[in-house]
């Protein structure tokens, strides 16, 4: 049984995350007299100033994510933002600095991005935001590139995190993590292919979305709202961007759409990916021992997930 990190180790993986970004940036030429860590949770994120760069290093993976996996995700998210900046889209833009491809160093697979002030004034409204994700989503409709179907799901990492803990009764109570692995076995046909998702759900398009919460990950800064973080960025539907953004998110979401010319979204298929997003929150308790906040942050949701209805209703 995996034991939690201790808050030295976890400030230990932080030191070390800081000093490769650090090292990686001075090897491309940068000066860097004053670094620091401006978050720290599944990555370490590096201002290394007084430079105009911030380093994102991932530390909080799956036993599987080796740097050639973590590698290639990278280099799909490097292009889909160079793009989106490219057809004049506020993102948070790869660093023009250095080479837009991830650097290895020290065990890290990691990424450069452009330094932004952000306005600590603006307080986060994820109802407001939601009306941003429509923009978003009519924007990403034209970029070229293969995107694999819904891999930010991560079908992979939740099948082996549920068999994980099996042996963790201390992380999830076996009634939780039978009606997740139940759900799951309803859920997983679905994610994890293209055909039997648009059997499921005729007429559904597809499109390349964020993946991984675009409301949550808008960065106010001087310049306005920028979208950030596309880590997770994918091939699926556009309902995927808004699971667990609730009744108003998703009004805000069909109002812009409505403006933009865009469908509305799918009641069936924001049942699905709330259904997955449950599952993927009880699987992420296989990552506690690495980021033990993970077991507070969790509890609300699985308290709220135990009041709805089995997968979300998908099977009715």
């Amino acid at each position: 049984m995996a034991r939690f990190l201790t808050p030295d180790q976890l400030a230990a993986r932080t030191s070390r995350a800081l000093d490769a970004a650090v090292a990686a940036g001075r090897e491309f030429g940068l000066a860097v007299t004053d670094a620091t860590v401006l978050h720290d949770v599944f990555s370490v994120v590096v201002h290394l100033a007084p430079s105009p760069m911030v380093v994102r290093v991932p530390t909080v993976l799956p036993p599987y994510a080796d740097l050639d996996t973590q590698a290639a995700r990278q280099r799909v998210e490097l292009d889909v933002v160079r793009w989106l900046a490219g057809q004049g889209v506020p993102v948070i833009p790869p660093s023009p600095l250095v080479p837009p491809e991830p650097v290895r160093r020290d065990g890290f697979s990691m990424t450069f991005w452009q330094f932004v002030e952000q306005d600590a004034s603006v307080e986060p409204d994820f109802v407001h935001n939601s009306g941003l994700v429509a923009g978003l989503h009519a924007a990403l409709r034209d970029y070229p590139g293969d995107l694999p179907f819904l891999s930010a799901a991560e079908p992979r990492f939740v099948t082996e995190a549920l068999a994980d803990l099996e042996a963790r009764p201390d992380l999830v109570t076996p009634a939780d993590l039978d009606r997740a692995r139940r759900e799951w076995q309803v859920l997983e046909p679905v994610v994890g292919s293209r055909a039997a998702f648009e059997a499921a759900f005729p007429g559904i398009a597809l499109q390349p979305i964020h993946g991984d919460a675009p409301a949550v990950n808008i960065v106010a800064s001087s310049a306005g709202a920028l979208y950030a973080d596309f880590e997770l960025a994918t091939l699926g539907p556009v309902e995927w961007d808004m699971a667990a953004l609730g009744p108003d998110g998703e009004a805000a979401y069909g109002s812009a759409a409505q403006r933009l010319g865009m469908r509305q979204l799918d009641e069936r298929v924001l049942r699905f990916v709330n259904a997955v997003g449950m599952v993927r929150m009880v699987a992420c308790l296989a990552l506690a021992p690495q980021l033990p906040m993970l077991v507070e942050a969790v509890k609300p949701a699985v308290e709220q997930w135990r009041t709805t209805p089995f997968a979300c209703g998908l099977h009715d």
